[in-house]
């Protein structure tokens, strides 16, 4: 990864930034603001990322070197800068941002409309420095925490199928969705956060830069698996005459007891290749492996070619019918269904396999940019506020009340987050009551204070994930 080689960070704003810090009032100290998803089309929030961000750019100084190219652009760009409050950073504050900034464990899973980071300055002559920071520390937030949200919301589809369909959900759940996402995102540090967010929720991944984000930040060893796979390069390569010899190659290479392979079959002809090559040629070479043979199809509408094509194998390969009535296929053979997959067409695939009586354990899904790239800031309608300011030693509520959108009415005051009976909800500081906030200090004057390791957010976020589905009614 190339994060610590992040560039100024003074520079990482938005250019009206540049002249805020003449803006507030005359005797300002204090200005407290916090992040939170408004609302949009994903119910649950996998809280996700703030770690990689403190840990890449805010726990090394801001230079002299910085402040002068700093000054330099932004005197040309807008002919404001704030010299005086960066050198103060400098020279009181050996260059470390005097913040302190809270957040709720990364891996919990709150409704929309409650905190997920508080932030304010420490230093009550730098009171335009939470804001400041907004655009670097929001983009940090909402990006990866709407990955993880999509990819546990994914999960919850494929586990209630699961459920209704299969006799061991438990067991086939972890790899039933892959991201496939890498080469559709916007840089390889949006694929690797975005990419980590859904090893929160699954064991597969093809984005390397997923491994090396959860290594680098968060201290796991190997955060997600793959297998020996082909693409349409490997396997047209044989011409279309030699497609047998493509797939044949593939088992002979990668198959074995124990191992899995896949290979993709839609070069040409789907379903020849299914009902002809692998189904007839290479089946005693497929049920003799050991191991598991995993087909992809890559193209048509996947609601009609997924069950289709398992049906195909089913009278190729033979199937069972397990303790809920739906078929199986032999454990040596599966498919994976990699185009076309997002959390609209998901639930209707599965759907659609459930009412021909086919067990959603047959087929592992992929997804690409509808994971990793189909998102923005609406997605789950983020934003940070601020919420309170200090004023000549006087808290002050501040807030917006847009009358043309009541929608983004914010919140005022100081707040932190505390259980409740299943789940969690925002409340004021004051209203806290001896209650656990778990609102949690994770940085303050350039330290980090909290170093959660990925194992603890998996855990976190799969003991939530039971009690999302255990309680599906109860709300939050």
């Amino acid at each position: 990864m190339t994060l610590h080689d992040r560039k100024n960070l003074i520079l990482n704003t938005d250019s009206y930034k540049l002249s805020h810090f003449l803006q507030y009032p005359e005797g300002t100290e204090v200005i407290n603001s916090y992040i939170e998803p408004r609302g949009g089309g994903l119910k649950d929030v996998v809280f996700f990322g703030l770690q990689a961000f403190v840990k890449a750019y805010l726990s090394q100084p801001i230079t002299r070197a910085a402040i002068d190219e700093a000054e330099e652009l932004a005197m040309a760009h807008v002919g404001y800068f704030n010299r005086a409050g960066w050198e103060r950073i400098l020279e009181r504050h050996e260059g470390f941002l005097p913040l302190e900034i809270e957040a709720v464990p990364e891996g919990t899973v709150l409704d929309t409309r409650i905190p997920v980071v508080q932030i304010r300055n420490s230093d009550p002559t730098l009171p335009w420095l939470p804001s400041y920071l907004e655009t670097a520390l929001l983009r940090a937030v909402w990006y990866p925490t709407t990955v993880a949200s999509l990819s546990f919301a994914c999960k919850k589809e494929l586990r209630r199928y699961l459920d209704e369909t299969s006799d061991d959900p438990a067991a086939a759940l972890p790899f039933q969705l892959h991201d496939f996402g890498a080469r559709g995102a916007a840089s390889e540090e949006a694929a690797g956060l975005g990419g980590a967010g859904h090893l929160l929720n699954f064991l597969g991944t093809d984005t390397l830069a997923a491994l090396s984000v959860a290594r680098e930040f968060y201290d796991e060893p190997l955060a997600g698996f793959s297998i020996p796979a082909s693409e349409h390069s490997t396997m047209t390569s044989w011409g279309k005459p030699g497609e047998a010899e493509a797939y044949r190659n593939m088992i002979e290479r990668f198959a074995g007891p124990g191992k899995i392979v896949a290979f993709v079959v839609d070069s040409y002809d789907l379903w020849n290749a299914v009902d002809h090559i692998v189904g007839v040629e290479l089946k005693s070479l497929i049920e003799s492996t050991g191991g598991r043979v995993v087909i992809r199809p890559d193209s048509g509408d996947p609601i009609a070619v997924l069950p289709r094509l398992i049906e195909h194998l089913m009278k190729r390969f033979g199937h069972r019918v397990n303790g809920k009535g739906y078929r199986v296929l032999p454990d040596f053979i599966r498919v994976i269904q990699g185009d076309g997959v997002n959390l609209e067409s998901l639930p209707r695939i599965l759907e659609a396999l459930k009412i021909r009586g086919i067990a959603t354990e047959n087929a592992a899904f992929g997804m690409g940019g509808g994971l990793l790239q189909k998102v923005d800031r609406d997605t789950m309608k983020w934003a940070m506020k601020a919420s309170q300011a200090v004023i000549n030693g006087q808290p002050r509520d501040i807030f917006k009340d847009p009358v043309t959108d009541p929608g983004k009415r914010s919140k005022a005051g100081r707040w932190a987050v505390v259980r409740k009976a299943n789940g969690y909800e925002g409340v004021r500081i004051e209203e806290l009551a001896g209650r656990e906030n778990l609102l949690r200090p994770v940085f303050r004057n350039g330290r980090l204070l909290v170093d959660d390791r990925f194992a603890e957010l998996r855990t976190r976020t799969a003991a939530e994930f039971e009690r999302l589905i255990t309680a599906p009614h109860a709300g939050h």
